[in-house]
């Protein structure tokens, strides 16, 4: 199972001048290996870009990928991570939902898919990425 981030599914949707080739072949390689799935922030973030929930229910469905619920202690260590974001100085206007989806590939032991590791390599150390180098320079 992978947990697939929002910025990976957008640059399919969007076919992304810079990443729709690196998404496309790190989610095809994802699903080989098992389902794939995404989280109610993920699902929110993302269904912005459709007409309704129907149309994009159906574009999940035919992709193969899963609308996974987080476990309770998800919020909370979402929670705790976001807390020591802003202690280290982390902005006030940056939202919690990245928070969320490194707590849920945390908590529930999922590889993470996203171009964008820099936040969770530092505040979920222990959550696998699938990542491109360069991106978090």
């Amino acid at each position: 199972m992978t947990l697939v981030d929002t910025n990976v599914l957008l640059d399919v949707f969007t076919r992304d001048a810079n990443w729709w080739r690196w998404s496309m072949m790190n989610l095809e390689g994802a699903a080989r290996r098992g389902p794939l799935l995404i989280n109610d922030i993920i699902y929110a973030e993302t269904s912005i870009r459709f007409p309704d929930p129907t149309e994009f229910d159906a574009v999940l469905d035919d992709m193969g990928v899963a609308v996974a619920p987080f476990a309770r202690l998800v919020p909370y260590v979402a929670g705790k991570a976001f807390a020591n974001y802003r202690n280290s100085g982390g902005s006030r206007d940056r939202v919690l939902p990245d928070f969320f989806i490194g707590a849920h590939a945390e908590v529930e032991r999922l590889p993470l898919l996203t171009r964008d590791p820099r936040r969770y390599r530092a505040y979920f150390p222990s959550v696998t990425l699938i990542a491109p180098e360069q991106s978090d320079d």
